[in-house]
């Protein structure tokens, strides 16, 4: 009898399908979509391999699976299989903190399991597939490597962020490196890359390569495989000797590795291989299996944990104006920034680099009054957050936890932890566990790709792994572009803390990289679009006060976006050039679209409004924004579903509606 667990789900219905084979040496195993239009078959001959396609459209070609123990046992190596099942799941996930509240949960499954004590499960969604190693042994075993291959057809595109200069170590990064839009034939195979990663197939088809439910094991790399127009799985090896240094001493570098990747419960099931597909680009856009595919959440209680915007300090250098006092990493600043936040209901404020002594975090420079400022905070309904580096934290983390819950700190924004190593993925999710029980939430820099972690300890409330609007103030780096590429591909892993909401904005001719007095690049209503556009439970707003005060309307507008809603409708676009998305909390509605550096118009239709007569509250791009990035016009209309609107988007641009019943 099969056994369900009980636990986020509405209803469950599973179909156990009789293929329960005697052990047989060769097969090919057939897995279809529930909407069958994709196929994964997996072949047991010599080894095991797997393709898939989609309607009828081949994505991956046969692709060897194996797993190597210390031992010399390679899982995989003349398999027999000692018995399979099929089920059919067709139910529901109540989502927490997310971009919905409830997600379809509906695929078929293939599980096969080997005479070698371990298995394989295979899963096929409507939107990709997946699978994932198992083993059932009675001992902790030694992962040597993982055999993980992606064979295409054919010379694709594909856009890949390699993971750095060869001739530093590739697997220490900070994650936030840039597209390179090239055939799979001219991927350079001296160096490495980070998932996801986006394959362009015929037809206008997508294929997306990552990973899901990474848990004591090392982050998936790719890398160049063996055969043409191949990718391949590469994975660090376990750190066996580390030194302090990076930045102000804050990080960790490995500088003798094992030549194992993981030490682990011989018992386990192991991280998923993720293949997202889609038909057309816009799919991309709002696509759950990462979340779907994460551990089910492991906290009993989630009522304290209050996801938000937060007025951010860093970025803008603490560059406020217009009062009594020296600006700075001071308590009066932060007083400031709190009678900001209270005054337009910005939940939180964030304390980062600089309120404690350089490698420390249990302490703070004389400057700041951290009992003073929580007090003050809590007097306005203001969270605090602090952030800290991975070493100080790593080193101190049952007294730091324990010191500033007792205080009263909200959360903490963990930076340069900048490596997945099974070394490194424990420390997520030891520190993800304790900070629950101390009820703090967390906001990991520094940091790898999620992986669904965010729905395990949903306390984890963001992650960067992405270029965001910090490198303005040092880089020259396409932006609009950028931006217009990570919904379709980064995204897919879940949130990011892009950090967006400057107030400085710029034409392409007129941008300059300047640290202390930063702007972004594009227009004003760009930025405002992306708190729709991006997902981002926990999202900052990364200018200072003073500069949010002289822009009343676009505050207001930022304050009043949510970061978390009960459902997201993919718009409309074209990976790399421009995206729409829908998103609706309780009866609101809000919408953003935003452009690379070329203008273009876009038909916004309404149909995604239930029927009724609403108001629209929207920002477009005014009539100079090509030249002036500030100018933006403001206009409130009248509409209703089915309405189809003209919108235009200014080179760099963006467009922003907050759509409401009319009263």
């Amino acid at each position: 009898m099969l056994r369900i667990k009980r636990s986020l789900l509405l209803f469950l219905v599973v179909t156990i399908c009789n293929n329960v084979l005697f052990a047989q040496k060769e097969g090919t195993y057939t897995l279809e979509s529930p909407n069958s239009e994709i196929v994964v078959d997996v072949n047991i001959g010599e080894d095991i391999s797997w393709t898939v396609t989609n309607r009828s459209q081949k994505i991956i070609a046969p692709s060897r699976i194996a797993m190597t123990l210390e031992n010399g046992e390679e899982l995989g190596d003349s398999p027999e299989v000692r018995d399979s099942e099929k089920k059919e799941v067709n139910t529901t996930i109540d989502a927490i903190n997310y971009k919905k509240d409830v997600i379809e949960n509906y695929y078929n499954q293939l599980t096969l399991k080997f005479n070698q004590d371990y298995g394989l499960i295979f899963r096929a969604y409507n939107s990709g597939v997946a699978y994932r190693f198992t083993t059932n042994k009675n001992k902790e075993i030694t992962i040597v490597s993982e055999e993980a291959n992606f064979n295409f057809p054919e010379d694709h595109m594909i856009y890949i962020p390699y993971a750095n200069d060869p001739a530093n170590d590739v697997y220490q990064i900070s994650f936030e490196n840039l597209y390179q839009h090239i055939p799979l034939s001219e991927i350079n195979k001296d160096t490495v890359a980070f998932a996801p990663v986006l394959v362009e197939l015929p037809s206008g088809m997508k294929a997306a390569i990552t990973e899901a439910d990474l848990e004591s094991y090392p982050g998936m790399f790719l890398k160049a495989g063996e055969k043409d127009f191949s990718l391949k799985g590469e994975f660090t090896g376990y750190p066996l000797e580390e030194e302090q240094g990076g930045h102000n001493g804050l990080q960790s570098f490995v500088t003798k590795r094992a030549d194992y990747i993981a030490k682990t419960s011989g018992t386990r099931h192991f991280p998923w291989r993720v293949v997202i597909i889609s038909n057309e680009d816009r799919e991309l856009l709002n696509n759950d299996m990462v979340y779907i595919l994460a551990s089910a959440p492991r906290l009993d209680d989630t009522s304290w944990i209050e996801p938000g915007k937060v007025a951010w300090d860093w970025w803008n250098d603490w560059n406020i104006s217009g009062v009594d006092f020296p600006a700075g990493i001071n308590t009066e600043t932060y007083k400031y920034y709190t009678d900001f936040a209270a005054e337009n209901n910005i939940e939180n404020i964030l304390l980062d680099e600089g309120w404690a002594p350089r490698g420390e975090i249990l302490n703070t420079i004389p400057e700041i009054d951290l009992d003073e400022i929580i007090s003050y905070a809590e007097g306005k309904n203001v969270g605090v957050w602090l952030w800290s580096g991975y070493l100080p934290l790593a080193q101190n983390m049952d007294k730091a936890l324990a010191t500033y819950s007792e205080m009263g700190v909200k959360g903490l924004k963990v930076d340069f932890m900048n490596r997945d190593d099974q070394k490194m993925v424990d420390f997520y999710y030891n520190l993800s566990e304790k900070a629950a029980e101390h009820k703090l939430m967390l906001d990991f820099h520094g940091a790898y790709k999620p992986t669904g972690l965010q729905r395990t300890f949903p306390n984890v409330v963001n992650f960067e792994g992405v270029r965001g609007l910090e490198n303005t103030k040092w880089s020259n780096t396409d932006f609009p572009l950028y931006d217009t590429q990570i919904p379709f591909i980064r995204m897919l892993a879940g949130p990011m803390d892009y950090t967006p909401g400057a107030m400085k904005n710029a034409s392409k001719a007129n941008f300059r990289a300047i640290n202390s007095a930063p702007m972004s690049q594009g227009t004003r209503v760009h930025q405002l679009a992306l708190y729709v556009l991006y997902e981002a439970p926990f999202n900052m707003l990364a200018d200072n006060p003073t500069n949010y005060k002289k822009e009343p309307e676009s505050t207001e507008f930022i304050a009043s976006v949510p970061t978390t809603f009960d459902e997201t409708i993919a718009l409309d676009g074209k990976v790399g050039e421009y995206a729409a998305i829908a998103r609706r909390k309780g009866d609101i509605w809000y919408v953003g679209a935003i452009t690379n550096w070329n203008a273009r118009d876009l038909e916004m239709d309404l149909s995604f409004l239930p029927e009724g007569e609403y108001e629209a509250v929207i920002f477009k791009d005014g009539i100079n924004a090509d030249r002036e990035a500030t100018d933006y016009k403001r206009e409130v209309i009248n509409v209703k579903s089915g309405d189809q609107l003209d919108v235009h988007l200014a080179n760099g641009g963006g467009w922003a509606a907050r759509i409401y019943p009319a009263q």
